[in-house]
């Protein structure tokens, strides 16, 4: 750390082992016909572009769609969505969702906190919610020549809120009991916060008659060294319900654990057997209907990820981060699962963008080497996973902005920092976090090597109030490169 001021820191098989067949997870035609209603209604009326929105490690969706909704609404700060650039949208504006149960993103909630008097981080959601914007559009190209007749067409923009942790879960619909349980089991001694767990785990005969204080104890265990890791900056922490509950707190479903494969036989009525029934459960009736009533009707999607926090938490968790990047790309690929295929009848996610948020911790000087970070991140989990099918883009973002940049003087050294208000002290401070490296291979490498800490480089992170604002009419949010991941999401289909 240096210290050239007193403000100045640097800071899905069954458990028999079948696949799943397709008709366990579509419920009957109704949807079916429901999603070809919608696409001929789409085609001769207003156009709906579904946009999933999800976090990694508290990666800021909240903020992020948030400051999206503002900046489509108010676009003086949008320069590179060329359609806001050209004057091609005429307006936008709220409407009514579509989906009646499913509860709606509390947009103006969310912005009062961001932007009010006493600036304050909006409460993360915890569950599904949802947001139609809509936005006229004055075509272009050769539509011009029938927008002239007709008028700017109306383009309904759908934001699907969810946890991060839920898209993870459909990666379990690949995978037994026995698989889930030594593949979780073979990461704890790489993650924080395991020890109870795993003493309790020792205390448990797999192939012993079932007992439910025991099932209990070890999916307590279990859930606490879940939300451990998660707090040291670990992104792979599935079952995502086991970190959100809900209502479901409590119940069957959420009360198993991994287990050792027994040495001997496990019959009918065996610790292990309940298990693997309440694990098969899961899938059933939490995982497939969040597939069925969600993800499969998304067009767009965006992943955020704090890669910066999971830098900081070291090599681990920067390997977790790739492999959480590998199981999501992996659910978008519906070509290498047969169920999947035949019950998206040929749907595909269309863009897929990967965006490290909190890119105003880092001077812009180091922008590019975050965002070849995520490049290579995102390039490794493509080949991994064998993905195709979608494009994918990786960029470092900003939704709020809340830092300006300075450079000090410390020594004769130059150092481009970020200056903004500390939320643990509430006072201004620079921050001069270390350099990221050129070369991205420099962090991934230790990293699938099970690294324990970082050899020539110390990675600091602050967090930071959002800053006061003064807003002018017609300008949202201040954010660095909103307007290119709007480009990217939404550009094609407001042209």
């Amino acid at each position: 750390m240096i210290n050239c001021h007193p403000d100045f820191e640097r800071s899905a098989r069954t458990s028999k082992g079948a696949t799943l067949r397709i008709g366990d997870l579509a419920d009957g035609m109704t949807r079916g016909v429901e999603g070809i209603a919608a696409s001929v209604s789409e085609t001769f009326m207003e156009p709906v572009v579904r946009l999933g929105v999800t976090g990694l490690s508290r990666a800021g969706k909240t903020v992020f769609i948030t400051s999206l909704v503002s900046n489509l609404l108010d676009r003086g700060r949008m320069p590179q969505l060329r359609a806001a650039a050209s004057g091609a949208i005429v307006s936008a504006y709220l409407r009514p969702q579509p989906d009646n149960t499913v509860p709606r993103f509390d947009y103006e909630a969310h912005l009062a906190a961001m932007t009010g008097s006493e600036p304050h981080w909006p409460d993360s959601t915890r569950a599904v919610s949802e947001l139609r914007l809509s936005l006229k559009v004055r075509p272009g190209g050769l539509g011009s020549i029938f927008g002239a007749v007709t008028g700017p067409r109306t383009i309904h923009v759908d934001i699907v809120d969810y946890p991060g942790e839920w898209l993870l879960d459909l990666a379990l619909m690949d995978k037994d009991y026995a698989e889930w349980a030594a593949d979780t089991l073979g990461r704890l001694d790489q993650r924080p916060g395991s020890e109870g767990f795993v003493a309790a785990l020792g205390g448990a005969d797999p192939g012993a008659p079932f007992d439910e204080a025991t099932a209990q104890l070890l999916a307590a265990r279990f859930t606490e060294a879940l939300n451990i890791a998660r707090e040291a900056g670990f992104s792979d922490c599935t079952p995502g319900r086991f970190l959100l509950p809900g209502e479901m707190a409590g119940s069957p479903v959420l009360t198993f654990a991994p287990l050792p494969v027994p040495g001997g036989s496990t019959p009918r009525g065996s610790l292990w057997r309940e298990m693997e029934r309440r694990y098969e459960a899961y899938k059933r009736e939490v995982v497939k209907p969040f597939f069925r009533d969600h993800f499969s009707r998304i067009d767009r999607q965006v992943v955020l990820v704090d890669a910066l926090g999971a830098i900081h938490a070291g090599p681990r968790a920067v390997e977790d981060l790739r492999r959480a990047m590998t199981e999501i790309l992996g659910a978008f690929r519906p070509g290498r699962n047969a169920w999947l295929t035949r019950f998206l009848m040929g749907k595909r996610v269309e863009k897929i963008l990967f965006a490290a948020t909190k890119a105003d911790h880092l001077h812009h000087s180091q922008h590019a080497r975050l965002t070849s970070i995520m490049q290579a991140l995102m390039k490794e989990a493509r080949r991994r996973a064998d993905f195709a099918g979608a494009e994918t883009a990786a960029m470092a973002i900003a939704a709020l902005r809340a830092t300006v940049e300075e450079t000090r003087e410390q020594r004769g050294e130059s150092y481009d920092c970020v200056r903004g208000t500390l939320m643990s002290t509430g006072r201004q401070t620079a921050l001069y976090p270390g350099e990221l490296p050129e070369d991205p291979a420099l962090l991934l490498e230790p990293a699938r090597d099970g690294a324990e800490d970082w050899l020539d480089g110390d990675y600091q992170v602050m967090h930071f109030a959002p800053a006061r604002l003064t807003l002018k009419p017609g300008e949202g949010p201040p954010h660095i490169r909103l307007d290119k991941a709007a480009e990217f999401l939404l550009g094609d289909r407001l042209r």
